[in-house]
């Protein structure tokens, strides 16, 4: 072969190389995207066009990246539009509401108690400013409050009075403990 032949077959090569490489690409989008988000920390654009997962779902329902990182938890909305979640305090397992207006993590009665948490008439030494009013609180500090992958230890939180809150709000004293909490695409994000 002359060098003009080499040369030419050497650039055929590169071509071909290139293209299976865009191909390549092409045909992995979305873990290459997932990659780079949480490896390398570069969050690349959707390109729906190249992406047919992201075609099919909806909206405020992408794809979970494959790449998930420790203390990560994404949640779904239920259809009333609020994130509830199941929780783990001190071990023990209790359905709670993310709520970035409560200061604390506010438990009720019956959930606290369900979670090993007992409060005697006189620990209700606080007052709080409620939707409903002001209610008597007794503070406490949760040894170990954990959401899927994601633990937070010796956490400030209430517990309300009987038949004064029908549930448990997972409040600031948690979620400011996190590196963020973000609602993206529809869904709540937390990482620890």
């Amino acid at each position: 072969m002359n060098s003009g032949t080499r040369s030419l077959m050497s650039e055929v090569m590169t071509l071909a190389v290139m293209a299976v490489c865009a191909a390549l690409l092409v045909a992995n989008w979305t873990e290459v995207k997932a990659f780079s988000s949480q490896v390398l920390g570069i969050d690349l654009p959707s390109v729906t066009a190249l992406d047919p997962q992201q075609r099919k779902a909806p909206a405020a329902t992408p794809e979970k990246p494959r790449f998930k990182p420790v203390g990560y938890v994404e949640l779904r909305p239920d259809p009333h539009g609020h994130f509830n979640t199941s929780i783990e305090v001190n071990g023990r397992s209790v359905t709670a509401m993310v709520d970035t207006g409560a200061t604390v993590i506010a438990m009720s009665h019956r959930d606290a108690r369900r979670a090993g948490i007992s409060v005697l008439n006189k620990d209700y030494t606080a007052r709080v400013n409620t939707a409903n009013g002001v209610a008597r609180v007794a503070p406490v500090t949760l040894k170990r409050v954990r959401v899927g992958d994601i633990t937070v230890r010796n956490v400030r939180a209430i517990v309300s009075e009987p038949g004064s809150l029908n549930g448990t709000l997972l409040g600031m004293s948690f979620l400011g403990r996190l590196s963020r909490f973000e609602i993206r695409d529809g869904r709540l994000i937390l990482q620890e």
